[in-house]
């Protein structure tokens, strides 16, 4: 078992299932300290039955200002640090924009981009006290590239992107890493919401990465303490290319994203 997570406070949202429940026990078992926030009581008692090491979890809803604040003066109160936060909680869901109602638009938005700047603005002055601390944020590839029937959900991760790119620079020289990871389409319960028909799981399923691959990127990202991450390679490369000429990409790409 690694040695380099001994002694870390590292705090995941969303960690009930998918990737946050993964990367805690990852964690947990290389000698972390996961702090597991998320909303499903009865998912997070599973999930500690699971893990092996030390670990807590608390219910908190990163829509809600003041479960966020509670959570995390509670965390810093009875440990004195939080050394990695883990923005990962989010979802999505893919619709038409003309069929997508306005209240999921806003919500995704509340969850995916509005809880990570909670969360953030809660951890970021301990941190600055102390000069030195990581900020992960699981964005997304769709945060890069947009496709079809994913306007709000790739709106919110725009933004996540955004978000982490303006706070790297201003915190240039003050001891902390802000990182991003950009996954493409991951095969963990996300897509149940996301995807019920299941028809663009089935198109995209040869493309998918295993939730193993993303949660050993994320902890290379935290050990290396790097900007950033795009996987799969192939997708962070096409990436680039439809920064430097979106509408050859369209034309050459489209039909091969669009499979919602």
């Amino acid at each position: 078992m690694s040695k380099s997570f001994a002694g870390q406070i590292i705090v995941i949202t969303g960690a009930s299932s998918g990737i946050g429940a993964l990367l805690s026990q990852n964690l947990a078992a290389r000698g972390a300290y996961p702090i597991m926030l998320a909303r499903s009581e009865d998912k997070l008692r599973q999930l500690s039955r699971n893990i092996k090491g030390e670990h807590e979890w608390m219910l908190v809803d990163v829509r809600d200002s003041d479960q966020v604040q509670r959570a995390f003066q509670s965390i810093l109160h009875k440990h004195g640090q939080c050394d990695v936060l883990v923005n990962n909680a989010g979802y999505g869901q893919f619709e038409r924009l003309e069929d997508a109602s306005l209240d999921t638009i806003e919500d995704m938005m509340n969850v995916n981009y509005l809880g990570m700047v909670r969360c953030t603005k809660e951890v970021l002055p301990h941190m600055l006290q102390r000069g030195s601390g990581q900020i992960v944020n699981i964005a997304s590839m769709a945060g890069k590239v947009g496709s079809a029937k994913s306007s709000g959900y790739s709106a919110t991760k725009h933004a996540v992107l955004g978000f982490t790119n303006c706070l790297r620079q201003e915190l240039a020289g003050a001891g902390i890493t802000i990182s991003a990871v950009n996954p493409g389409p991951i095969d963990t319960p996300f897509f149940d919401r996301a995807d019920p028909s299941g028809q663009y799981v089935n198109n995209i399923s040869w493309f998918m990465l295993k939730p193993e691959q993303v949660v050993e990127a994320i902890i290379r990202v935290i050990l290396r303490k790097k900007a950033e991450v795009d996987l799969p390679f192939i997708a962070g490369a096409g990436s680039k290319i439809y920064q430097l000429f979106p509408r050859l990409a369209d034309r050459l790409f489209g039909r091969i994203m669009n499979k919602k």
